[in-house]
């Protein structure tokens, strides 16, 4: 796993439900179990996770022999009213990054401009 760091105590930018939906956006046929080490979870947290954007309409998923694929509703509306009107799309163009963009990354990025911020 790439940039993936040793575990963390404290508070943290990103909730588990997004580390989630962000993994399954990468790939929509993700096993639990890699999903789980990628975002540093159990995964029995992950199942409730999936089955908490399930519950909502965020997330569906068919099944395919043991193969589950996801589809991420990608026009739903993010749950706090601090985020009215954003989609998940916004969201999830935040963090997923193109699996090339990852490879290439040789040092840090440049920080955002705070006035470019929406």
């Amino acid at each position: 796993m790439v940039g993936v760091s040793e575990s963390h105590s404290g508070w943290t930018f990103i909730t588990n439900h997004a580390r989630v939906l962000a993994a399954i956006a990468d790939n929509p046929n993700i096993r639990i179990r890699d999903i789980a080490a990628h975002c540093r979870l159990t995964e029995r947290a992950v199942q409730r996770i999936i089955s908490d954007l399930e519950q909502d309409g965020y997330l569906s998923h068919t099944r395919d022999g043991r193969t589950n694929t996801y589809r991420i509703d990608p026009d739903k509306v993010l749950r706090h009213p601090a985020e009215a009107g954003l989609t998940v799309a916004s969201l999830l163009s935040l963090l997923v990054q193109d699996e090339t963009d990852r490879i290439g990354q040789t040092g840090p990025q440049p920080l955002m401009d705070a006035g470019s911020a929406r």
